[in-house]
């Protein structure tokens, strides 16, 4: 299995049943949109990211193990929220994975920030950025300069 913060880390077979539960209310979306709305106030209700704690809780970038991250809340690293919004938006089956890049960008013009960018069926892109929305980043933007 490939696990780094530099691609995409595979989905696993097994899930966590809460995490499973959430997903099927997601597939009762009616849309696409609607997919990404919900499943963006699920993460953004648990996950939040902190310019200090990027820095100090440095050795929790290489935690990919699905269980342990959805069973956190709070302080995440950017790439660990963009794996488990990807899990949440491939599991619905609103997307494949092919319709979700991996982002990169910079924050504070020094600092590496990873968001998605997610394809809808009309051929549009929407940015999603579960960090930058603790630091004001509204859907559909994300993070970059001195945000």
């Amino acid at each position: 299995m490939k696990n780094n913060f530099l691609s995409k880390t595979e989905i696993p077979e097994t899930l966590p049943d809460e995490m499973r539960e959430m997903i099927n209310e997601i597939k009762r979306s009616p849309n696409q949109e609607q997919c990404l709305g919900i499943s963006y106030e699920i993460m953004t209700g648990r996950y939040r990211g902190y310019r200090l704690r990027t820095f100090t809780r440095f050795f929790q970038i290489f935690t990919f193990d699905v269980k342990e991250l959805w069973n956190k809340t709070g302080f995440m690293h950017c790439h660990n929220m963009s794996y488990l919004m990807r899990i949440l938006l491939v599991e619905s089956g609103f997307f494949n994975n092919n319709d979700i890049e991996n982002k990169w960008t910079l924050v504070w013009y020094i600092s590496p920030h990873q968001y998605l960018r997610v394809k809808l069926n009309n051929g549009e892109y929407i940015n999603i950025d579960i960090w930058g929305a603790t630091h004001g980043v509204k859907f559909g933007e994300y993070a970059h300069g001195f945000h």
